[in-house]
């Protein structure tokens, strides 16, 4: 054969797409605990929401693209009076879930937030379930939205396990792509072939660039990424039910696919098969607004506060000793200069900690960033990684994301080395943490909805029975606010 001709030859699908396919088309959820858990996540990742509609820089990326348009079966952003096309119904849902970096995380090879998928869910499911109703047929229930989150955290965390794409350039949100699309087929009524053939769509787009995420680029869009991943999941799952066909070979084709272009020649590989593990173990950022790898740190620098506030001119040094992903992802010093440059330092965080003994999202903010002391802070801070703590973040039974935390003062005193290793929101402390997690949820609430109504809302989506039936629409009903002045 002339080396000048390529071989047009098909194999099958390759076998990572047919195991979504078929993970998603046939598995059945029966874990009560992925279930309950799924119901935590789901009020959390609202809440967020919610709370992220508090914030301008947010708000100004909602709403149709072209003012006063209006579509059939409008798909609602809880918390706003939009009525939008599925698509950017779940840009605007992720953008808002994912705005102050407060919903849940999965730590692994890769790292991400597998409730950034929620955009995407929430959207076609709104979308469908009107469609049915005027057709005479049944809306989803949110029992159906619960077991696509625990699908779409099952992909994207599973992926997670070995693969990462952080070390090639390539940002997390692929991951919420390529979940996205698989679970939003099949709420939009595809078939196995037709969610093979979506994420093969998925896979096949280019990706993003980690650029917005690290010193010295880091910037906003890190805050809609995950939105616009969503959105995109959405667009190419409606593109293949059209009968849009898809590309068996896209990850391991040579020269061509995504392996060979894009990830270094390395073969995509799954360390487990995928059940609901992910959801089981998925970790709630629970106390804090801040990058899941300071969590520890900062509840570390909390602890600190009270024994060392009114001695901050004082200090010496700040010996930080932490794990290696938190290095590589958050460890930077120099000028910040903007909100999403200052939740991912981990310098900034530990500093707001030891000052004020809390970190609000609004401590972020450029008003607030002023303060003198903070910078005064992280120059003084020493970075040191602890192998153990690296490793024992990779272990399965484990997966801590340990800090520690000790002052040095000009006197020759110290404090106490104050050491975290598991965060409230890990699977550890969940017995702890939910009932935190629920009055965070609570308080989301009363930022947008009346008491009577934040009530109302509170124990509906509290009590898993009550949240299980309730119909999609009716949920987003329930969410819906008629009058907003974004």
């Amino acid at each position: 054969m002339s080396d000048n001709v390529d071989l047009n030859v098909r194999s099958g699908p390759d076998s990572l797409l047919v195991e979504i396919a078929e993970y998603v088309s046939t598995y059945n959820i029966e874990s009560d605990l992925a279930l309950e858990t799924a119901k935590n996540c789901l009020i959390d990742t609202i809440g967020c929401g919610l709370l992220a509609l508090k914030f301008p820089a947010c708000t100004k990326m909602l709403g149709p693209l072209v003012n006063d348009t209006k579509v059939p079966y409008g798909v609602r952003v809880p918390g706003t009076n939009f009525l939008l096309d599925p698509v950017k119904g779940a840009f605007d849902i992720g953008c808002t879930i994912r705005w102050l970096d407060f919903n849940d995380t999965w730590l692994a090879a890769e790292w991400g937030h597998p409730s950034d998928n929620l955009g995407a869910i929430l959207a076609t499911a709104d979308f469908i379930s009107q469609k049915n109703i005027s057709e005479g047929k049944d809306p989803l229930t949110m029992q159906d939205v619960l077991e696509a989150m625990v699908k779409a955290h099952e992909i994207q965390g599973v992926l997670a396990l070995k693969n990462s794409f952080n070390r090639v350039g390539l940002d997390h949100v692929v991951l919420v792509k390529v979940a996205s699309t698989a679970v939003a087929t099949k709420l939009l009524g595809g078939s196995h072939d037709q969610i093979l053939d979506a994420v093969s769509q998925a896979w096949v787009d280019g990706q993003s660039l980690r650029t917005y995420r690290h010193a010295p680029n880091a910037g906003s869009r890190k805050s809609w990424a995950a939105g616009d991943a969503t959105s995109r999941a959405v667009r190419l799952a409606m593109i293949t039910l059209s009968g849009e066909m898809g590309y068996p070979g896209v990850l391991s084709a040579q020269k061509w696919g995504f392996e060979d272009v894009l990830f270094n020649g390395n073969q995509l590989s799954l360390s487990q098969p995928f059940g609901s593990y992910v959801m089981e173990n998925v970790l709630f950022k629970i106390s804090f607004p801040a990058e899941f790898h300071a969590q520890t740190a900062v509840e570390a620098a909390i602890i600190l506060h009270p024994h060392i506030k009114d001695k901050l001119d004082q200090i010496k040094a700040i010996e930080v000793t932490t794990h290696e992903s938190a290095i590589r992802i958050i460890s930077k010093v120099g000028d910040l200069n903007n909100p999403a440059d200052r939740d991912h330092c981990l310098q900034y965080m530990i500093a707001v900690g030891l000052i004020y003994g809390e970190l609000k999202a609004e401590h972020y903010e450029d008003d607030f960033a002023c303060n003198s002391v903070i910078d005064q802070l992280r120059e003084k801070m020493v970075i040191y990684e602890d192998k153990r703590y690296s490793s024992e973040y990779h272990e399965a039974d484990k997966r801590s994301i340990a800090n520690k935390l000790q002052v040095f003062f000009e006197d020759g005193t110290s404090t106490d080395p104050v050491e975290v290793e598991y965060p409230i929101g890990h699977k550890r402390r969940r017995e702890e943490g939910i009932p935190i997690l629920e009055n965070k949820f609570k308080s989301n609430l009363n930022e947008i909805y009346d008491s009577r109504r934040s009530d109302e809302i509170y124990l509906k989506l509290t009590d898993y029975a009550s949240l299980s039936k309730m119909s999609v629409p009716d949920f987003q009903d329930l969410l819906f606010v008629k009058d907003n002045s974004f």
